[in-house]
């Protein structure tokens, strides 16, 4: 019995280091496995996974808990038990199921990491979304000059003006939306997918998290769980940031997994939806990025800055990860402080990021105005190139 998991825990390590040795030196070979493989498991498993209306992701990191805790109470028991048995010089036959538990638990937990090697590990040493479809329209990002920022900065806060008028709201002036916003994201996505074709075909359907509030703390709108091929979401958050949250996740599941990337392609999907609100939540994703970059550009400089749009007080309020409301009732059920939670969120999140070769770490996010300034810039995309930002501040 023994011998039978130690081989099978050792074929799964041996397989998986041989996976990671690969990705880390060849990126053919990754760009070959994120077409040809990596789609399977969506295809497949995503597919079973989708079909539960609950979290599969979050089910499973809450049985690896409870697993974890199990095998420490049991190692402490058979310490005990070993103890006694010692002493009245007999053999516990209780460290026999300990030794049989925690093997089992090695062999999860290495079919685990091999997963999570196959559906994200590898990813992250694949061609860029740059590199696959827009290289022969690239310029350097070194050309770039503070005004074309200032310019697109304006662009990016008049369409968010203009979208935060033509979503539905209540009588407290909150949007409300009566569609099923999961579908639209699959449709959004899937619409992109006709000009980006790794983005097309089948999407698992985006799934609430069930401790929505624990990830709110975290300061979490969305998360990719390789395991189970599930893109999750936020369900406390403030509706505006749904749509593209839910797009962000999705890139993930096509095998995008670059946070900036993820960013971006969630902007294009959102703003070339025919959905007001969908269209509204793809500017509101990148305003901050593009607002703050801008202001860093010219030195926070006041005058400077009051030339340009002003955001709507409106765009502001909408402009949150939660409401006020939603913040209160979070902090009544956390039972670890929300700023103790958040720091220890922040610092696996970068960690990871970095064990995968993105130095940036968690400043990835950020990166998507460099993107965006290589499509806008360069005038790829037909919705909003540099001629039409351009006209539009020539009518201001």
């Amino acid at each position: 019995m023994k011998r039978r998991f130690g081989g099978i825990v050792a074929g799964l390590l041996g397989v998986t280091v041989i996976l990671n040795i690969i990705a880390w030196n060849s990126g053919t070979f990754c760009d070959w496995y994120v077409e040809n493989i990596f789609p399977i498991w969506g295809q497949t498993y995503g597919r079973l996974t989708t079909m539960s209306s609950r979290s599969v992701g979050e089910i499973m990191i809450a049985l690896a808990v409870v697993l974890i805790a199990i095998a420490i109470v049991l190692g402490l028991v058979a310490v005990i038990f070993a103890l006694v048995a010692k002493y009245r010089g007999q053999k516990s036959r209780f460290t026999n199921f300990v030794k049989i538990y925690s093997m089992s638990i090695s062999a999860i937990a290495s079919l685990v990491i091999l997963i999570m090697t196959l559906n994200c590990y590898i990813l992250y040493h694949c061609s860029t979304f740059e590199e696959k479809y827009l290289e022969d329209y690239l310029i350097s990002k070194d050309t770039y000059s503070v005004e074309e920022l200032g310019q697109l900065r304006d662009y990016v806060v008049t369409k968010a003006n203009e979208y935060c008028r033509q979503v539905d709201r209540d009588e407290n002036g909150l949007i409300v939306y009566d569609k099923d916003i999961a579908a639209e994201a699959i449709k959004a996505m899937q619409s992109l997918g006709a000009q980006y074709p790794q983005l097309s075909g089948y999407y698992t359907t985006p799934k609430p998290f069930a401790a929505s509030e624990f990830f709110s703390q975290q300061y979490m709108k969305g998360y990719y769980f390789p395991f189970s091929m599930e893109a999750n979401y936020n369900d406390v958050m403030y509706i505006a940031s749904k749509p593209a949250t839910m797009c962000h996740e999705l890139a993930h599941t096509k095998g995008f997994i670059y946070e900036d990337e993820a960013n971006m392609i969630a902007f294009l999907a959102c703003v070339h939806s025919d959905d007001p609100l969908f269209r509204y939540s793809g500017y509101l994703s990148v305003l901050n990025y593009i607002d703050n970059d801008y202001k860093a550009s010219i030195d926070n400089d006041v005058k400077i800055y009051s030339q340009h749009p002003k955001i709507k007080t409106r765009v502001k309020l909408d402009n949150v990860f939660l409401t006020a409301d939603a913040w209160e009732k979070v902090e009544k059920k956390a039972v670890v402080k929300t700023s103790t939670v958040k720091k220890v969120s922040e610092t696996f999140v970068d960690t990871n990021l970095k064990v995968n070769g993105i130095e940036q770490g968690d400043a990835n996010y950020c990166e998507v105005v460099g993107l965006l300034m290589d499509f806008y810039v360069c005038g790829i995309d037909d919705e909003v190139n540099r001629d039409i930002y351009l006209a539009s501040l020539s009518k201001d």
